[in-house]
């Protein structure tokens, strides 16, 4: 066990753990802390408790102090100059004319850096917009792109159930969301109606779905079979979760009849390939399935860039090292034989004229082009290569010979050179 403190920078935003020290701090204090970006002022969200040191992500940082007056005055003013420097962003984003929409600005507490939120569709190229931002702030600049829910989360509203936005009042992060929630909980799969400000899956579906799935389990669904307690069998119209209540169409002789029960006094005899009945237009099915995959696809992305920013970094740095060492074991072969190449067609160069050094440095250009293939043959092939070669020079070797033979014969001598009618012919071929 470790002791620690909760730390909150922004409202409704993730808390993070610091090491207290001797500090007698309490919920509610402001503290100064050192993050990631730097000095920050924070509000303490939860007293000195202690954790388990798996929940803790090491190393832990320590508190700096508690905030004074003054650290206090530094806050409100960087409150206003955040306000100042988003009129000045939206002044140079018009000047650029960039397709994005500024969403907030924040000063970091020592006020070496700004950062900027905004929207956008796509990839913005916004290089030329930092640089006069840095030009303007003479300190350090980082936009961020952020997607709609985090929008909301920042700017708030007020919700169709006329109090605040949960993502902004209390909800440090967002939760996953799908239609199965509307579903288990009975409400109107309108789009419109169960969407919130930012377009996606409203965040309250979440709140009462372990509830409603426990209940539920105890009922029986719309168009089931069931039989009461008083021995008559019916099919289920509708269901009252909450309630734990039944009602059940029974057949009374040739009448049927609508009927109240509990939960309790059924027997369930489930209806098989029974298909739940949506009363809703093609439209509305359509966007009910484009939320559904915004929703599959945030989860996703979210959980992704969780899981690979660690791994990511390592990946980094070490294909970073192995590269920087091959590139100059690399570098270092491909001097040296460049070199001793250079040097032989420099000599050459300069015995067979100017004209055909050029022609030997483009053959060593169009080399080069393809060394790499050379590198990727084997030792059977270069053989077999040498042993081609060799036989080619034989049998070049034979044909001249025998063309030589062959000039000889029709001027008539033999393969001696000499005359084939001379006198020592006869003793020579009995020898």
């Amino acid at each position: 066990m470790i002791k620690v403190i909760g730390v909150r920078f922004r409202t409704a935003g993730k808390i993070y753990f610091f090491d207290p020290l001797n500090f007698d701090i309490k919920r509610g204090d402001h503290v100064i802390v050192e993050t990631a970006r730097g000095i920050e002022f924070g509000t303490v969200m939860s007293g000195i408790t202690e954790v388990a040191d798996d929940k803790v992500i090491q190393p832990l940082k320590p508190v700096l102090r508690l905030a004074n007056q003054r650290d206090m005055e530094q806050e409100a003013s960087n409150k206003q100059k955040e306000k100042e420097a988003f009129k000045v962003c939206l002044e140079k984003i018009r000047k650029h004319g960039l397709d994005m929409k500024l969403i907030d600005a924040e000063y970091t507490f020592d006020n070496n850096k700004v950062l900027f939120y905004f929207t956008a569709d796509g990839r913005i190229d916004f290089r030329d917009l930092v640089k006069d931002l840095a030009g303007v702030f003479k300190t350090r600049i980082e936009l961020r792109q952020i997607g709609v829910r985090d929008e909301t989360k920042i700017v708030g509203g007020i919700g169709i159930c006329g109090r605040p936005l949960c993502c902004h009042s209390y909800l440090a992060d967002f939760v996953p969301v799908s239609i199965k929630m509307a579903k288990e909980q009975n409400l109107s799969l309108n789009p419109t109606k169960i969407s919130g400000m930012c377009g996606r899956l409203m965040c309250c579906l979440k709140n009462e779905e372990e509830t409603y799935e426990e209940l539920n389990k105890k009922l029986p669904g719309v168009g089931d079979y069931v039989t009461t307690a008083d021995g008559l069998r019916g099919e289920v119209q509708s269901v009252n979760v909450l309630r734990q209540l039944v009602r059940v169409i029974v057949d009374k002789g040739d009448e049927k009849e609508i009927k109240e029960y509990s939960a309790n006094q059924l027997q369930l005899k489930r209806k098989k390939g029974k298909k739940e009945k949506l009363d809703l237009s093609r439209e509305e099915m359509q966007e009910l399935e484009r939320l559904e995959e915004e929703e599959l696809e945030d989860e996703e992305g979210q959980a992704a860039e969780r899981k690979s920013e660690p791994s990511r970094r390592q990946n980094r740095n070490r294909q970073g090292e192995g590269r920087q060492n091959e590139g100059r074991q690399g570098e270092g072969r491909q001097n040296r034989n460049l070199h001793h190449e250079e040097l032989k067609e420099e000599g050459t160069a300069q015995n067979v004229g100017n004209q055909d050094g050029e022609r030997l440095r483009e053959d060593r250009r169009s080399r080069e082009g393809f060394r790499h293939r050379d590198d990727r043959r084997t030792d059977e092939e270069r053989r077999s290569d040498k042993e081609s070669e060799f036989y080619r020079e034989n049998e070049s070797y034979r044909e001249g010979r025998s063309r030589q033979n062959n000039s000889r014969r029709s001027r008539g001598r033999n393969r001696h050179g000499r005359p084939r009618n001379y006198e020592g012919a006869g003793q020579e071929s009995q020898e």
